[in-house]
């Protein structure tokens, strides 16, 4: 019994369980280093899709499993391209997979949900090549080339689109994952069918002409989960009362009043123009339990306007939301403020952080970006929107904007 608990203890985990590909193996040991390190480790405690589960109960998985797909299927992608005699060596491809594994490193509590209040001037992207230049000096400049391959400053140009494109190794998870999670069918794409028909000509990444109707089906996709997942009116109005409740966070805090939260959200609320190096430290030592902490806080603050919209989000009594197609009017605006200031007694100023508008767009394919090319085994291409077999071109590349009215239903808002 003695030796099998020794063997038990020497034994490392290389493999993880995953519910949508089965056993994701670790390909390398620098990989495996990087997945042990405390900042990939805490992508454990982020949920990959913000607020969603105020809708969607099941979509509690995190980035930490995100980041472990999106790698599993930069080693399929390796695989297949190698098997069409695409030179890539040993190191273009560790590099591939460290780039997939830390391409969210810089998302911060709740992911994109509070992006804005965290990086005013920047972007989780920027905190992203902070972090892996960080990792970087650690690890006696290993992750050089990772780190070329993802600001796109490779020379071979197709390692950068397997890591951010119109159809990348990211979008290929998150996609399958966030409906497998949700429970939305629509977005179930069919990564293993389009990772197989990539191709490589001129050193930019391609698709076989056979994958026409794959390639359709994953735009559209994506675009059916954007409206019925990622921007459902309901997640969308409670990531907005979140970022409402820190834009009154910060401005009690600058007006000397005592707002509590941890010494790592402090930071943030305080020195909000500081550069993004300054604020690395900060950062890896934050996650979604500091919001939670502070929501939990905020419940018993003097400031009625942010013990409210801590209990509105604590209590899930969100606001209603109404949408349509053309822009509310300022009358239609006035009047829910007027109406809600009167029931409550609040100013004007306190009324916006319950009643506001705006709108909703998402452009699923922009031909203009980078746009997906299909070519022969011939290496003879043309550009995938002008396929006759497309059926949906004009669905998949038009500009959706929706606007939106939020304000309170009902009472018990403030008791």
């Amino acid at each position: 019994m003695l030796i099998f608990g020794l063997n038990f203890i020497k034994l490392k985990l290389n493999q993880y369980n995953d519910p949508i590909y089965g056993f994701i193996t670790i390909p390398t040991p620098f990989i495996a280093k990087l997945v042990n390190h405390p900042y990939v480790q805490r992508l454990r405690r982020i949920k990959q899709m913000g607020l969603s589960f105020m809708v969607f109960p099941s979509t509690e998985h995190t980035r930490f499993q995100h980041a472990l797909g999106a790698m599993h299927l930069a080693t399929k992608a390796v695989h297949a391209l190698r098997q069409q005699q695409v030179e890539i060596s040993d190191e273009e491809a560790e590099a591939l997979y460290a780039s997939m594994l830390l391409h969210d490193l810089g998302h911060g509590p709740f992911s994109h949900a509070l992006e804005h209040v965290l990086f005013p001037n920047n972007t989780h992207e920027d905190m992203s090549i902070a972090l892996m230049k960080k990792l970087n000096s650690v690890f006696d400049d290993k992750l050089l080339l990772a780190i070329e391959m993802f600001t796109n400053k490779y020379s071979r140009g197709f390692f950068h689109e397997l890591i951010s494109s119109h159809i990348d190794l990211d979008r290929l998870d998150y996609l399958k994952r966030d409906s497998f999670y949700s429970g939305v069918t629509e977005g179930n794409i069919n990564s293993d069918r389009l990772i197989s028909m990539m191709m490589v000509v001129d050193d930019r990444l391609v698709f076989n002409t056979k994958a026409v109707y794959s390639i359709d089906k994953f735009l559209l996709a994506r675009r059916m989960m954007y409206w019925s997942v990622y921007l459902h009116k309901t997640s969308f109005v409670s990531e907005e009362l979140l970022i409402r409740f820190f834009e009154r966070a910060t401005a009690l805090i600058k007006s000397g009043k005592e707002v509590k939260s941890s010494s790592a959200l402090s930071y943030f609320l305080i020195n909000i123009d500081v550069n993004i190096d300054a604020k690395i430290a900060s950062f890896v030592a934050l996650d979604d339990a500091d919001v939670w902490m502070m929501l939990k806080d905020a419940v018993l603050n003097e400031d009625t306007v942010l013990s409210t919209l801590a209990k509105m989000l604590l209590n899930r009594k969100l606001p209603k939301i109404k949408l349509g197609y053309e822009p509310f009017s300022t009358e239609q605006i006035q009047q829910q403020r007027v109406e809600f200031s009167k029931i409550h007694g609040l100013a004007p100023a306190q009324v916006k952080y319950f009643v506001f508008s705006g709108s909703l767009k998402i452009q699923g394919y922009k031909q203009k970006e980078n746009p997906i090319q299909l070519c022969n085994q011939k290496g003879e291409c043309s550009l995938f929107d002008s396929s006759p077999e497309i059926a949906h071109v004009h669905t998949l590349t038009k500009k959706d904007t929706k606007y939106y009215l939020a304000y309170p239903k009902g009472d018990g808002y403030f008791s």
